[in-house]
């Protein structure tokens, strides 16, 4: 079935390599295993998985490309050419530690061919001058870097020890280089309280935007959410914070996966600016290291593989993405709620919930 009115694409993340210099307790890429069960690791061990898939690679080092079966310079190249058409969107390096991969400047100014934007998603712990300078000639639109923690007890409990510097000493080189930056928060009860700090610290830092990505149970966040994932009235006080800063925070707030923002925005006759909360298949998309494409990171429901089908012909023929996309296909309280065509909650929390994407999403402070 064909969907020719499909919406642009406003977004597609790209996984682009799998490897990475970090193992966050929080990281998406663990995902549960075809039992059901979380497959575990001894505290910092390195474990890399194949996109959500149960088997783990191990070994000492950084496995090589070819075991990680990675998106090729050329296969990757026909991928941003089949989204230019559909948006274009902004193209986003992700991963594991995008900067890992060596093609990445060759691939930015590919893109650039395209006329598609790009940013980069970083742990920053490996950039110093030279790399800073190299990113900024990239012309990235923003270089995000994830910090956990407005010090180092607190982000490095989730990132491991002296990366709190580590990611602070990138973000310096960044701004040196002239690269504009954005930081990124995974808000846990741990660093709830942390918000202020975390914001002067953004401001320290000349940030453009700090975006913060309430914890999804999915990967090593299911082995953590029961001690830290936020509750329901923590999740509503956060929202809450990000509105009650819009016109103080000087840059720009965001609220990821947690699309009741925009309920809370609009009892208060706030507009947020993009006009919805969940963006998952709708206007976002997301292309793994191996070519599986996905709603979004988060949701581990396959829509396809651009091996098997141009990029452009699963976003207008995917079931799941034609779903998504529906209100009314939404359930249980989500479907009946008056906020769903601005809110429709977060699909990968109700799908890490329930198995079923369509669900209502518990979480959600409203319920």
């Amino acid at each position: 079935m064909t969907h020719p009115d499909a919406p642009p694409l406003r977004m597609l993340f790209w996984e682009s390599t799998a490897r990475c210099n970090l193992a966050c307790a929080h990281c998406r890429r663990l995902i549960n295993d075809t039992m059901g069960g979380m497959l575990s690791r001894k505290a910092g061990e390195h474990v890399l998985y194949d996109s959500f898939m149960p088997t783990p690679l191990r070994g000492e080092g950084m496995p090589p490309d070819s075991v990680l079966d990675e998106l090729t310079t050329d296969e990757i190249k026909s991928v941003f050419a089949s989204a230019a058409r559909l948006g274009p969107p902004v193209v986003v390096f992700s991963g594991g530690e995008p900067l890992l991969r060596d093609d990445w400047p060759e691939l930015t100014a590919f893109a650039h061919e395209l006329q598609l934007p790009v940013a980069l998603a970083t742990n920053a712990t490996l950039i110093d001058a030279g790399l800073a300078a190299r990113i900024a000639a990239a012309r990235f639109r923003r270089v995000s870097v994830s910090l956990d923690g407005a010090d180092a007890a607190t982000h490095d409990t989730l990132r491991g020890e002296g990366n709190f510097t580590r990611a602070l000493a990138g973000v310096n080189h960044l701004r040196a280089a002239g690269a504009k930056v954005q930081i990124n928060v995974t808000v846990t009860r741990a660093n709830a309280n942390q918000l202020d700090a975390l914001a002067a610290l953004a401001r320290e830092r000349q940030a453009e935007a700090m975006h913060l990505f309430l914890l999804v149970p999915v990967g090593c966040g299911a082995e953590i959410a029961p001690a830290r994932q936020l509750a329901p009235p923590d999740y509503l006080r956060v929202l809450e914070w990000i509105c009650d800063h819009q016109a103080d925070a000087g840059m720009e707030l965001r609220a990821t996966c947690g699309p009741q923002v925009y309920r809370v925005a609009a009892r208060r006759g706030l507009s947020l600016g993009r006009g919805r909360g969940c963006l998952c298949g709708r206007s976002v998309a997301f292309v793994s290291h191996n070519g599986d494409v996905f709603p979004c990171g988060y949701l581990p429901v396959k829509c396809g593989s651009v091996r098997e089908a141009d990029f452009e012909t699963i976003w207008r023929t995917s079931a799941v993405f034609a779903a998504l996309r529906d209100d009314h296909a939404l359930k249980g309280v989500c479907g009946n709620c008056d906020f769903k065509n601005i809110c429709g909650g977060c699909r990968a929390r109700a799908h890490a919930a329930t198995g079923d994407y369509l669900a209502e999403d518990a979480s959600c402070p409203f319920i």
